[in-house]
């Protein structure tokens, strides 16, 4: 697998400033630089992670994605080369301002901008997010996952699943169209929504405790129109989440409890009881896919459908079930 992570993504902003509060005193990024040409936001001990630049629009700029190293990006180069993709190396004062060792530029088939890099900055200076939280969950797994919508998948899909190497998680066919692809144990690091419009659906940032998520979901309830999706679990990620509106209109999903999967054994299902164990009013799509989503949703919870909390060592206790019942269920399932 060519691809390892998503390292970083470039928004462009009409109103770039609005980012400044709503990247630190709501997410909890550091604003690690700020001035007139870019906003720059970290995360985790890598120096940058999210760059935001003025421009005339709202949306993403570019996604940097990684590989292990300079021959492995050439590799890829010439990869998409001999697919006829075209390649352009990227300079040393790109890789610079990108804070990489090295990188190359091309683009997918609705003209979004990738950079595929490698040796990404680090620094011993230590994270200070914006408000408190414990911290996003990052490293091995990169900067958390994007969601393009498109106008049709099968247009877009070989790019990132034949020629970068992505891997097929699952698919849905309804309430819409989707399909997640991972390049590491996260489940998804990138999704595809069929909506015959393409651009940036959402980002999804995933934080180390569950009360970072209802703590933040608290802010965004302050705010009219903030939510855009309310608190709650999905059926492939098992990740508990709510989507907030950033100010350039489109989603950051803000979660916790992601699912790993094992890139070498892993094979693609179909998902067919919706996106949602529960919760996740959404206020965007339209009526119909709304209500569909709505019950898929109530259909699986009546079937009794459920999922095991992904749970990190040290953020979970262990409690008795004091039932008898409760306990003679589990023994018979051990």
């Amino acid at each position: 697998m060519a691809i390892q992570a998503l390292g970083y993504v470039g928004i462009e902003a009409t109103a770039p400033e609005d980012w400044a509060g709503y990247g630190t005193r709501f997410l909890g990024l550091q604003l690690a630089e700020r001035s007139a040409a870019q906003l720059v936001f970290r995360m985790d001990d890598r120096r940058q992670r999210i760059v935001v630049t003025p421009g005339a629009r709202d949306g993403a700029r570019f996604f940097g994605w990684e590989v292990a190293d300079s021959a492995a990006l050439v590799a890829l180069a010439a990869r998409l080369e001999a697919a006829g993709v075209a390649v352009a190396p990227g300079d040393p004062a790109l890789a610079g301002q990108r804070r990489v060792a090295g990188l190359m530029v091309t683009q997918d088939p609705l003209g979004n901008r990738v950079e595929i890099v490698h040796g990404a900055e680090h620094t011993v200076e230590p994270f200070r997010p914006g408000r408190c939280i414990s911290g996003f969950r990052t490293g091995a797994l990169g900067l958390g996952h994007a969601v393009l919508t498109v106008p049709r998948i099968a247009d877009v899909l070989p790019f990132y699943r034949d020629l970068l190497g992505f891997r097929v998680s699952d698919y849905v066919t309804n309430p819409f169209h989707a399909y997640f692809l991972h390049v590491n144990p996260r489940h998804h690091s990138l999704a595809l929504i069929e909506t015959g419009q393409a651009g940036l659906h959402h980002l999804m940032m995933e934080l180390f405790n569950l009360d970072d998520v209802g703590q933040g979901y608290d802010l965004a309830m302050l705010e009219e129109g903030r939510v855009a999706t309310s608190l709650g679990r999905h059926t492939n990620d098992f990740m508990t989440s709510f989507y907030a509106r950033t100010p350039g209109g489109f989603m950051v999903e803000y979660g916790w409890g992601g699912r790993q999967v094992d890139p070498a054994t892993w094979q693609p299902v179909e998902m067919t009881s919706g996106p949602s164990l529960w919760g996740h009013e959404r206020t965007w799509g339209s009526p119909e896919m709304r209500a569909e989503a709505r019950r898929l949703k109530l259909q699986a919870a009546a079937a009794g459908e459920r999922a095991p909390v992904q749970v990190l060592p040290g953020n979970h206790t262990l409690m008795q079930g004091e039932c008898l019942w409760w306990d003679g269920v589990k023994a018979a399932a051990e």
